[in-house]
C-alpha cells in the first residue's frame, strides 16, 4: 500500500482507508523532509513534492505520495526531494490568515488526488 505523507486533515480524512497514512500538525518543509526520509529508506517518490503553482510560502499544506515499498535508493527521487527542500527552505514563512486555511487544504487535496487516480 503507498504511503501519503502530508499535513492536511482533507487528504487524512479523505485518504485514510485508502493508503497509508503519515500525518503531522508539522509545517511544509517538515512534510518534505519526512518524504526526504522515507526517500533514504528506499521508498520511491509516486507525485512531485513541489506539485502545482502554489509556492511553499504561499500555502501551509503539502501532501506527497510515496512507495509502500523499499527498495535500493533512487536517484531520482533523491535528487528530486532534495532539490525541493532547498527550494522550499529559500522561501520566509508569511502568516496565513486562518479564513485562507480550508481553500489550502482543497487544493492540496486537489493536487494529490490527481496524482493518486494516475
Amino acid at each position: 500500500m503507498d504511503i501519503l505523507v502530508t499535513n492536511n486533515p482533507m487528504a487524512r480524512r479523505n485518504y485514510e482507508n485508502k493508503l497509508r497514512i503519515e500525518y503531522s500538525d508539522d509545517g511544509f518543509i517538515d512534510v518534505l523532509i519526512r518524504v526526504r526520509d522515507f526517500v533514504h529508506e528506499g521508498h520511491l517518490l509516486l507525485s512531485h513534492p513541489l506539485s502545482g503553482s502554489v509556492k511553499p510560502n504561499e500555502t501551509l499544506y503539502k501532501s506527497v505520495l510515496v512507495s509502500g515499498t523499499r527498495g535500493e535508493i533512487d536517484a531520482q527521487s533523491e535528487k528530486i526531494i532534495g532539490q525541493c527542500v532547498l527550494a522550499a527552505q529559500k522561501f520566509s514563512p508569511r502568516e496565513i490568515p486562518e479564513s485562507y486555511r480550508k481553500d489550502l487544504q482543497a487544493v492540496d487535496y486537489l493536487l494529490i488526488s490527481e496524482a493518486i487516480r494516475r
